[in-house]
This record gives C-alpha cells, sequence and structure tokens, in this order.
C-alpha cells in the first residue's frame, strides 16, 4: 500500500492532514497553452487605408463594350457620348468593434501560473477582437446604420458578392451569377468562377481562396476523385524516399490564372463549406480608429478596461471575386 496518502491536489481540504508528502511542492508551468484559431487571413491580405467618416465610399467605373464600327470618309461627330456615364458610388459602414477585460487586485498582485494580469489580459482581447472583425467581414451580414436601436455595423463580404444584390450596389457592378457556386464545386465549376473574373477584367489574375474545412477537403480531392463524368482522373508518382506524401492542394492553376488556396479560420467562415475566391487588389480595410486598449478606473475591485476599434470592409468592385456556398 502507498506510504502516505495525505496529499490530493485536487482536493484542498486533503492538505490539512499529516503525512510526508504534505510538503510536496507542485509542479505547475508558467506557460499557458491557448489552442484556438487565432489566424484572419482576409484582414491579413487587404490593403489598408483611412476612413473619416461613419459612412465610408469610393467610385467605381467601367469602359463600354468595344464595337467594330467603321466611320465614313469625311463623316463629322454629331454626337457626343457621357464619358462617365458608368461612374457609381459603393460604400459600407464602419463597425465599432470592442472587448472588455477586469483583472482582480489579489490577482494582479499573487504570482499566478502563466501570469493573469492586466498585460495579458489586453493581449488576449487584442486577439479575440481581430477575430471578431474578420468574423463580421466574412459574414453574410448586410450593413446597418444607426437610428438609437441598431447599431451601425459593416456589410460581410458574402453579402457583397450577390448577383441579385445589394440593392445599393448598381446592377453594372454586382457580381456576375457565373461567379457564384451554389453547390459542391467540381475542377469545372471551380474554373468557371475564374474564367468568370477573367470575363470581366481581362487580366490573368492572381487569386486567393479563403476555404472552410470542407471546401478545402474538396479541393484538395479533385486531383484524386472524379467529380463528373467528363473528367479525367490525374495519376500522380511521389517518391517514397521522403517517406512523405503531399494530399493537399495549395496552387489551382487554372486558364485564366492562379488561385492560391488557404485556410479560413474556421472561428471566423461563415460555414465549412463557405468559400471565397478574392482578388487582393479589389479588397481593403479602412480604418476610422485604429485598436488601441482604454484603462478604466479602479472602483476597488482591480484593473478594468476595453480594447476596441472602428472599421469596415472595402469591397473596390464586386464583379472582381467570386464565392462558393453550398
Amino acid at each position: 500500500m502507498a506510504i502516505s496518502t495525505t496529499y490530493a491536489p485536487s482536493a484542498l481540504s486533503a492538505r490539512t492532514g499529516q503525512g510526508s508528502a504534505i510538503g510536496n511542492r507542485e509542479d505547475l508551468s508558467g506557460l499557458v497553452a491557448m489552442l484556438d484559431a487565432k489566424d484572419t487571413p482576409l484582414l491579413s491580405i487587404a490593403s489598408r487605408t483611412t476612413a473619416k467618416a461613419t459612412f465610408h465610399e469610393w467610385i467605381v467605373d467601367k469602359l463600354d463594350d468595344p464595337t467594330n464600327d467603321a466611320v465614313n470618309e469625311g463623316a463629322d461627330v454629331t454626337s457626343f457620348a457621357d464619358a462617365f456615364n458608368k461612374v457609381a458610388r459603393l460604400g459600407n459602414r464602419t463597425q465599432h468593434f470592442r472587448r472588455d477585460y477586469r483583472v482582480s487586485k489579489e490577482q494582479e498582485i499573487v504570482n499566478s501560473a502563466g501570469k493573469q494580469d492586466v498585460a495579458r489580459a489586453v493581449s488576449k482581447k487584442m486577439t479575440e477582437l481581430k477575430r471578431d472583425v474578420e468574423k463580421r467581414f466574412l459574414s453574410d451580414e448586410d450593413l446597418a446604420t444607426e437610428n438609437g436601436t441598431t447599431a451601425n455595423a459593416a456589410r460581410g463580404l458574402g453579402d457583397w458578392l450577390d448577383s441579385a444584390g445589394p440593392s445599393d450596389v448598381a446592377a453594372d457592378y454586382r457580381t456576375p451569377a457565373a461567379s457564384i457556386i451554389a453547390a459542391a464545386p467540381t475542377e469545372i465549376t471551380l474554373n468557371d468562377v475564374i474564367a468568370s473574373i477573367f470575363n470581366v477584367n481581362g487580366s490573368m489574375n492572381q487569386l486567393t481562396c479563403l476555404a472552410g474545412i470542407t471546401l478545402r477537403k474538396r479541393i484538395s480531392e479533385f486531383t484524386r476523385t472524379d467529380n463528373n463524368a467528363s473528367e479525367t482522373v490525374y495519376n500522380s508518382v511521389q517518391y517514397t524516399d521522403t517517406k512523405r506524401v503531399t494530399l493537399s492542394v495549395n496552387i489551382f492553376d487554372s486558364d485564366f490564372g492562379l488561385l492560391n488556396v488557404i485556410n479560413g479560420n474556421p472561428r471566423c467562415m461563415p460555414a465549412a463549406t463557405r468559400g471565397y475566391v478574392v482578388n487582393p487588389a479589389y479588397v481593403g480595410i479602412a480604418t476610422l480608429m485604429p485598436a488601441g486598449a482604454v484603462r478604466l478606473e479602479d472602483q476597488g475591485g482591480g484593473p478594468r478596461g476595453y480594447v476596441d476599434c472602428m472599421e469596415t470592409l472595402i469591397v473596390r468592385d464586386p464583379r472582381a471575386h467570386g464565392k462558393i456556398a453550398y
């Protein structure tokens, strides 16, 4: 039998007993394990600018369709077209994001594992704040305007990329239906989305696909699973001397440009099957108030405060992007 059973870490009352083990010290590491998804890839690839009002706007324009009309010899110009008849204005509301914190006086003073103090509280809340912004900007939510009850809120990327709207986006600048997939994608349909984006700007684009977990796995299966009767299954040979088998697809090389496939933050994506085909040149973040920390008055219970920011999502031209939602 055990020599001493007086020390039981799970029961504080057991420490008041007697025996040789009562003086044993705890072995508690100061390293705090934080197992959660912290990356914010949309915020990472988007360009940054400054907002100067709670409604941030930008201008879009497009070229007229080309013609093959010929001009008769000696013909005078008798009519004139408005060179800017396609100019439109787009905009989004800045949203106030905030996370509060408090730390007790005792917790500030004691020597705790992982140091549960104000500095770490602020750092943790800053990470949570970034995820809040990422989640909103990847959402299907529409913009909202302050009315005393409802707060200003930013329109998410899922709502921007809609062939039937939003209503305040001129029809000429709505995402083409061909750029949106409403079913599980195949190599053919994903290539169709990239082709649709190419059809708008005529450029070999460098696109980024922010993919949910299920969608990412689906894309990786393209080269190993025949998803369509008309597709060809590719056979690849991998040398086993490296003792490594690659099953992921990071770059989808299409007829109309490269698509870099990256994992979206699973805590922020609207669904595991959601994906956004983003042209980084046409997405941005406008900041009305940069992220910062504010300390409030200690009313006796200990330090407290909050971190916050005011930002909005810029989709410079909804036709530049695609969406996968099934």
